[in-house]
């Protein structure tokens, strides 16, 4: 049951897989190994001055969050349903041409956790999805950033 104050997170299917098998391999994988290095460091004597055992500790803090983190996000997920393609939602692959040159670029519109701006895919969150959300195909919407106002106009929607 989600809790009033939880985030939604929005994902699209592959994302939400992508997100089970990195708890999965934390949880079977990695944590066993961190749990090995923290035996190992302990049988090395005192604690206060070891490094390997401040480094363990240091590594298992950083998995258990990484683990929590991913179990309140699978928890929370919304699931994309990109069904509809005549309107800009999240999970589309949308082809954008800028008024200021004939270029085009396309855009996977993404839940904020699986943005990647090397592979073009944008957080809802980000101001160009913001701008485009809910437009068609044909339209052409101003685009509000840090770096000003541009107009951006929707060639495809998949």
């Amino acid at each position: 049951m989600k809790s009033m104050s939880t985030k939604e997170i929005y994902l699209t299917e592959a994302g939400l897989e992508e997100k089970k098998k990195e708890l999965e391999y934390l949880k079977l994988e990695k944590r066993p190994q961190v749990i090995e290095a923290l035996k190992e460091a302990r049988a090395l004597g005192d604690l206060s001055e070891n490094a390997e055992y401040d480094a363990a500790r240091t590594e298992q803090a950083e998995v258990e969050g990484k683990i929590k983190m991913l179990e309140v996000m699978i928890e929370n997920a919304v699931i994309v349903n990109t069904a509809g393609n005549d309107k800009v939602s999240i999970g589309n692959v949308v082809t954008l041409k800028y008024d200021d040159d004939d270029d085009t670029e396309e855009y996977t519109i993404v839940g904020s956790t699986e943005a990647d701006p090397f592979e073009n895919k944008i957080s809802n969150e980000s101001p160009i999805a913001k701008a485009i959300m809910g437009a068609k195909k044909g339209d052409t919407v101003m685009v509000s950033s840090p770096n000003g106002e541009y107009n951006v106009t929707i060639i495809s929607i998949k």
